[in-house]
């Protein structure tokens, strides 16, 4: 049976919304899919993939990357037909996890960030060996599709259906931008359901390699983290994967290879390891605090511009980074504080960061960077809506 005769069944879909539904994601999402769900809306997506109809083009899009003003390329499926795409990425997932090995710990089920790092934590000393890290340049969009195509077709040798519409999808070169109709080689495309899939896919070989060596290594997406006893072994699985990369056509980034010795802790995935301590690393730290310095900046010549109250930018602010923070921004993302919260075991950056947020909103309400900003008060911002994350830490961590 193919995994394309499940996307009409009620009751799959119900299944797919308690799962969504079990996780931190906006109310308003789990609200439209119930909708969804319950108007069948499905129906129309799913019997033109069945007749074999021509799927809508994905919409190219230039975001901003998360904590930064560097932008990517992402691409977007219409609304409905993307729901559909999640559900079958949410079944696919499930039914060929077993083909993955246990270095790999993005977009599998039961599997989780906070996984990968244990995992990493619980493989001998990692902090007494040496280590090396890279992160792959512009992974989902440079992955060549012709090299993927044949490892696709293993996979689902028991799918031909499913296996020709993903073919279908992979192989059309038109995508939408800005209304009109271009070309261009996409990859696995960044941004759209089935992606996550792909990604796992084409460098299952390069997580096989290292689990059957016994080696402690991690991949989640396109980071990688391995280590070495010694010195000359670490720059043996460099070179191994960096020609294994090379062999497939993928490019790393020079600024994000990084190697390490024993006992000068590591940062990965955002987090900062060290000793007995798990922190939120510095670099993520630091591109938090621009982006806040320059959200302060913006909204206090939006306030110039248009002649408002001091109190009022300052609300907009806590409104921004509120949302930013604590809430998710999108079905499959965490929000900045489901990241971290469950893995760091100290307060010192959360403690940082609250700081620099609390002189941003005082300047905002003084008019101020002088000692005068201070006269604004602690309970003034509370006042306002300001939530601590050392504060929010805690409470969340007692629920």
């Amino acid at each position: 049976m193919s995994l394309l005769d499940y996307l009409n069944d009620p009751r799959v879909w119900n299944a797919f919304y308690e799962y969504k539904e079990s996780l931190a994601v906006p109310k308003q999402f789990t609200k439209k899919l119930r909708a969804f769900i319950d108007g069948e809306e499905y129906h129309g997506v799913t019997d033109s993939i069945r007749a074999g109809e021509p799927f809508p083009l994905p919409e190219k899009k230039i975001v901003s990357k998360l904590g930064s003003e560097k932008k990517r390329v992402v691409y977007t499926y219409p609304e409905a037909e993307n729901t559909v795409l999640k559900l079958l990425t949410w079944l696919l997932l499930r039914r060929y996890d077993g083909i993955f090995s246990k270095g790999l710990y993005s977009f599998r089920p039961g599997r989780t960030a906070k996984d990968a790092v244990r995992h990493l934590l619980r493989s001998g000393n990692v902090l007494r060996m040496y280590g090396y890290k890279v992160d792959i340049h512009d992974y989902f969009n440079s992955v060549p599709v012709g090299r993927l195509l044949p490892m696709l077709g293993e996979v689902l040798a028991d799918d031909a259906e499913l296996f020709a519409f993903l073919s279908s999808l992979l192989t059309e070169p038109g995508v939408t931008d800005r209304g009109r109709r271009i070309e261009e080689k996409k990859g696995i495309m960044a941004g759209t359901p089935l992606s996550a899939f792909f990604a796992n896919l084409f460098l299952a070989d390069l997580d096989r390699h290292f689990v059957d060596l016994g080696i402690p290594y991690v991949r989640y997406s396109d980071d990688i983290i391995l280590f070495a006893a010694t010195e000359a072994e670490r720059e043996e699985h460099a070179r191994f994967v960096l020609d294994f990369l090379a062999e497939r056509d993928l490019d790393v980034n020079p600024a994000k290879e990084e190697r390490f010795s024993p006992g000068e802790g590591f940062s990965y995935l955002g987090f900062f390891y060290s000793g007995d301590k798990v922190d939120i690393a510095p670099v993520s730290v630091r591109k938090m605090k621009q982006k806040m310095r320059r959200k302060r900046d913006a909204i206090e010549r939006w306030r110039k511009r248009n002649g408002l109250e001091r109190e009022k930018a300052a609300r907009a602010f806590i409104r921004v980074f509120n949302r930013k923070l604590l809430e998710a921004p999108d079905d499959h993302e965490l929000s900045w504080c489901s990241w971290f919260f469950p893995l760091i075991t100290t307060t010192e950056s959360l403690h940082e960061i609250d700081l620099y947020a609390q002189d941003c909103i005082r300047c905002l309400m003084s008019g101020t960077h002088t000692k005068a900003r201070f006269n604004v008060r602690y309970e003034d911002l509370k006042r306002m809506g300001y939530r601590s994350l050392v504060h929010e830490y805690y409470g969340r961590k007692d629920e």
